[in-house]
């Protein structure tokens, strides 16, 4: 009776195993880009069949960290497959500002690193066999948001692009015609580092040039207000928040849904 009792609950444990529900997975990815050795992760749900959109993820000025790592898994529960990208190398993440600091100068002091840096990660993520490559989009914060934004206004190939809490002083003009990607930049209120003047001028430019461009302000909310870590920087233009960070969510997922039909 034992044996038999064994045997049924190898079979009920079996069937509970193949009924439940798929999680996300991921994988970490080593790459590079100019000889410099980079370090992302891919996300996405097994629920999911067929080929899915994919979506880039472009870190704060921190690094690769586990912010950004948690955007890529919540992207995965929504049906995307999410790369989360390294701008910096590998190994480069830091809590100290002046670090950070540093790690944007290097990146960003020659264009071609930094493009080099985007285009082999949109190859990672394209290559993947879970992506459609066609249908493709850059959800970048802080740092990781400018350099998205900059990527749009130099004509990336990709079907929207969306700013969190990024500065709005981009390096790349807007021409009239270049902008591919539908645009969507949500900023924080009372972030001195975007302060309202900045978001102005960045809309009315992208207007001008013909871009399909959205810009949401969540009242009161500051800079980095996605990421819960924010208030442990210990500046005082930085500051998470809720309200903000579950609307922008809402926000951007409603675009992608918009732009991908799911």
């Amino acid at each position: 009776m034992r044996t038999l009792s064994s045997v049924v609950l190898a079979v009920l444990l079996v069937l509970l195993a193949s009924a439940a529900p798929a999680a996300v997975q991921t994988r970490v990815v080593d790459y590079e880009a100019g000889g410099t050795p980079l370090q992302g992760m891919l996300a996405w749900n097994d629920a999911t069949t067929g080929k899915r959109p994919g979506v880039l993820v472009i870190h704060e000025w921190w690094g690769h960290n586990q912010h950004a790592r948690k955007q890529a898994e919540r992207l995965a529960e929504a049906g995307y497959v999410a790369f989360a990208l390294d701008m910096f190398g590998k190994g480069k993440v830091t809590t100290h500002p002046a670090d950070a600091k540093g790690f944007v100068a290097e990146a960003t002091s020659d264009p071609a690193r930094l493009q080099a840096r985007f285009d082999a990660a949109l190859a990672v993520l394209q290559q993947d066999p879970h992506v459609d490559p066609e249908k493709i989009a850059v959800v970048g914060y802080c740092f990781g948001g400018t350099v998205a934004l900059n990527m749009a206004r130099a004509g990336a190939d990709v079907d929207a692009v969306i700013a969190l809490h990024a500065g709005l002083e981009l390096s790349v003009p807007a021409e009239p015609g270049k902008v591919k990607a539908r645009i969507l930049v949500l900023t924080g209120g009372a972030d001195p580092m975007v302060p309202p003047e900045q978001v102005q001028a960045f809309e009315q430019e992208m207007r001008a040039a013909g871009a399909k461009v959205e810009v949401v302000t969540y009242p009161g909310a500051k800079h980095g207000f996605t990421n819960p870590d924010a208030d442990r920087a210990g500046l005082p233009a930085v500051g998470y928040d809720a309200d903000a960070d579950a609307g922008s969510w809402q926000a951007l997922t409603a675009l992608l849904r918009e732009v991908f039909g799911i």
